[in-house]
């Protein structure tokens, strides 16, 4: 079995029904409560997820956080990211 495969750019994921993201002011964090579950999100992973709302598609997410984080790798990073969180089954 091969591993997730990177995102399609047309895509516009939104978070499935049964996740919701927190951000846990105590531990400056942000969550991902999932039922019987809460993932800890490490580094941006928040604010790629917060543009996950079924209007952005993969494309103009990638440009966003390209331009909020000029030089960082984005572009190569953020679909890989998101089709393992579709592949998981929080985001559709």
């Amino acid at each position: 079995m091969t591993g997730p495969r990177e995102a399609n750019s047309a895509w516009r994921p939104v978070l499935s029904r049964s996740v919701v993201l927190r951000h846990d002011r105590v531990r400056d964090t942000d969550l991902l409560v999932l039922p019987e579950r809460v993932v800890v999100l490490q580094g941006s992973a928040g604010s790629v997820l917060r543009l996950c709302d079924g209007a952005n598609d993969v494309g103009s997410i990638v440009a966003t956080l390209s331009a909020q984080h000029p030089g960082a790798p984005v572009a190569a990073e953020v679909p890989v990211f998101l089709g393992r969180l579709r592949a998981e089954g929080w985001l559709k």
